[in-house]
């Protein structure tokens, strides 16, 4: 009893101190009369700046587990949670170490209990209904209801703020141009110390831009995609119109075409589908997918034909349980069971791969349906900002036993039916992709994207990279040299910005340095997963109304969904199965698959 009562004592001594702390920053801030002081981000965990006047502000701070002048001072069970809750960068720790324990605990019901933690603590600081757009930087109806934008997730940094990120930092912003070519251009291609693969890297590019469609001729944060989810539109497309030009209308099956046997997807001249290709390429090569860029890299079109096989493998097997069904029932039943596996896949192997937990995650939405979980999703402006991972590509591409040059690669089709899905699934699974934080790694050739998206932050006024640490409970950086190891970057960088916390939101999370033995920084991670799980597990799909065998045709079709892994989706569709994850082999698994190659 003793021991609980020093513990209140304490408490009560601390709450004194920091509730003075809260009053000091609210004058400070007030002092200055002349500056919006919602621009000094005076409002911690969570708290809303709400001005009055022209030199006062109140911070809301209901419901934030928080009270005082400025959130600081946290109520009593918040400091109990505080004390008990590991920090993200411990609970890292334990979740990337101690293997034996995990792969005991993998075995157990205590699985599916790490798995609805692991869940519900990362979607629960992802909003919803979401907040903020980029038009308006407080609460209303149309940051609800108009899904043309982007949502985010912190508001714009205030117009009338006396420097671009608030009141810290200099006059100007960095030239982008000089920020990517000192920062982000690569030197010398630096390999993944994971050894993740090309697999995982068109995996990535192919999987976000279903919902990462960014409308950059308007410049204010929206988007032309008509999902913010996985809907599988860049399979489908994403207009009625599109779809219709992509079907077959016969058995639900999607358009094909046969080469050597093996089915590809149609050509432009057979669909009239709009896709983006140079206007002298062949027309057989002009391939017909979902989403109109996908002809630009072998990688994406490999992909669509997977899905593409899978789709038409799919409405075979409904089609045998179901003989009365019409195309119309056969296509849309198909879909659902095609984003059930993406949902799968994604977070079992890909998700899993990024994490390096030992915990197994495990796709199972019942976990969830005791929780109080909204099933909807908006993507936000943060998350499309962070998901720029171009560092991931090559400086050039083998297939085969071929090596084949950037410029070769691009808008080349021809890599994919020449030397077919087995070959170009088994040369991008053996070869290493690179590492994405810690800056100085992305192709000279992509630079123009990072500058690009830089100046699209800046167009939509987003708050600096500290105010995001604090937001996703992480500590702020207090220097440069504490937020990258290499000190050339901290010292340019910091004449750059004058200031850690006038940082830029996109060069702090790819600028970051790497945790160890991983492929990108402490921040991409902890802010990249809540956006990631909070939209797969808020799919409807994962709803108690859908996640059921009939909404798959029965029990066959919900069985294909629960038990689809990458895996089977290249072996069920191809002619053998090639070597294929998301990480390169091991040097004896190279050995040997090279062998087995070279027999066939």
């Amino acid at each position: 009893m003793a021991a609980r009562g020093g513990s209140v004592v304490s408490y009560l001594l601390v709450m004194v101190m920091l509730s003075s702390l809260g009053r000091e920053e609210h004058r400070v801030a007030a002092d200055s009369r002349a500056v919006n002081p919602c621009c000094y981000y005076p409002c911690q965990n969570s708290g809303v700046c709400v001005r009055f006047g022209t030199d006062r502000y109140q911070c809301d701070c209901t419901q934030t587990g928080y009270y005082g002048d400025n959130c600081t001072v946290p109520e009593f069970e918040t400091w109990i949670c505080l004390m008990l809750k590991p920090s993200p960068s411990l609970a890292h720790y334990l979740l990337t170490h101690f293997q034996w324990f995990w792969d005991i605990l993998n075995d157990t019901f205590l699985r599916d209990t790490f798995m609805r933690l692991v869940l519900t603590v990362r979607s629960n600081l992802i909003p919803s209904p979401p907040t903020y757009n980029t038009q308006y930087g407080y609460l209303c109806w149309e940051s609800y209801y108009n899904v043309s934008y982007y949502t985010r997730l912190l508001p714009p940094v205030p117009g009338d703020c006396p420097l671009p990120m608030g009141t810290k930092g200099k006059l100007t912003l960095p030239d982008p141009k000089v920020l990517a070519e000192r920062f982000f251009k690569r030197k010398k291609f630096r390999p993944d110390p994971r050894g993740t693969n090309l697999m995982f890297a068109f995996m990535a590019q192919h999987f976000t831009h279903q919902f990462f469609k960014t409308k950059h001729e308007v410049k204010a944060g929206f988007t032309k995609a008509f999902g913010h989810g996985v809907d599988a539109s860049h399979i489908y497309g994403d207009t009625l119109e599109r779809q219709h030009q992509l079907r077959l209308h016969i058995d639900g099956k999607l358009k094909y075409q046969l080469l050597g046997g093996e089915v590809y997807p149609p050509t432009v001249s057979e669909t009239s589908v709009y896709m983006k290709y140079p206007e002298d390429l062949p027309s057989e090569q002009k391939l017909a997918i979902g989403h109109e860029l996908f002809g630009l890299l072998p990688g994406l079109s490999l992909y669509a034909t997977l899905w593409l096989r899978e789709h038409n493998r799919v409405c075979d097997i409904l089609r045998a349980e179901h003989p009365t069904w019409d195309d119309e029932q056969l296509f849309q039943t198909s879909r659902l069971i095609i984003i059930g596996e993406i949902i799968k896949i994604i977070i079992e192997e890909y998700v899993q791969h990024l994490s390096g937990y030992f915990l197994n995650l495990k796709f199972d939405p019942t976990l969830l349906f005791k929780e109080r979980f909204q099933y909807s999703n908006r993507i936000a402006l943060e998350f499309g900002q962070l998901y720029h991972w171009h560092p991931l590509m090559p400086d050039s591409f083998n297939i085969g036993h071929e090596e084949v040059s950037y410029s070769q690669f691009v808008y080349n089709t021809s890599l994919l039916t020449h030397f077919g899905v087995e070959t170009l699934v088994d040369s991008f699974s053996r070869q290493v992709a690179g590492q994405i934080g810690g800056g100085k790694n992305c192709p000279e050739a992509l630079l123009k994207v990072a500058e690009m998206t830089i100046r699209e932050s800046r167009q939509a006024r987003i708050q600096p990279f500290n105010e995001y640490r604090k937001k996703f409970n992480l500590k702020p950086y207090t220097s440069f040299s504490e937020f990258t190891d290499d000190s050339d970057m901290a010292k340019g960088l910091e004449d750059l910005y004058g200031d850690i916390d006038a940082l830029e939101f996109f060069p702090g999370v790819l600028l970051e340095k790497s945790r160890p033995n991983a492929i990108f920084g402490e921040s991409m991670v902890e802010m990249g997963a809540p956006f990631s799980l909070k939209g797969l597990l808020g799919n409807p799909l994962c709803s108690p109304g859908y996640w059921k065998p009939s909404t798959f045709g029965g029990e066959t079709g919900f069985q294909i969904v629960k038990s689809s892994t990458l895996q089977k989706l290249v072996c069920q569709n191809s002619r053998w199965c090639p070597y294929v994850h998301f990480r390169v082999p091991s040097k004896e698994q190279q050995a040997n698959s090279k062998k087995s190659l070279n027999e066939l």
